[in-house]
């Protein structure tokens, strides 16, 4: 069982930077594959990045490709998201999920566990 819970969300104009922080319960953390996801109103859930166990691979939406920057810390149970030159396309709830799947996925089905969501707004 992963218990997960996201921070770092806010109000920030386009251009500007983010972090998101996911903290993660549970003896097994590492052995996670994780990732971002966000939703925007009315749109369904979308896929942002997502991260092996080891951290050594990583999977992008080409929609943030370039921009975000996704990183996990084990030892720590924690992942980030670094959320750079953001535009207003990028305003949703990002999530965070963890997925037994051995290697980065896109897709939602594959994830196990998903956290409460934190508010990204990007202004104009």
């Amino acid at each position: 069982q992963v218990q997960l819970v996201e921070s770092g969300g806010g109000l920030v104009q386009a251009g500007g930077s983010l972090r998101l922080s996911c903290a993660a319960s549970g003896r097994t953390f590492s052995s996670y594959t994780m990732g971002w996801f966000r939703q925007a109103p009315g749109k369904e859930r979308e896929f942002v990045a997502s991260i092996s166990w080891s951290g050594g691979s990583t999977v992008y939406a080409d929609s943030v490709l370039g921009r975000f920057t996704i990183s996990r810390d084990n030892a720590k149970k924690m992942m980030y998201l670094e959320m750079n030159s953001l535009k207003p396309e990028d305003t949703a709830v990002y999530y965070c999920a963890a997925s037994r799947m051995v290697f980065p996925t896109k897709s939602t089905w594959e994830y196990n566990y998903w956290g409460q969501g934190t508010q990204v707004t990007v202004s104009s």
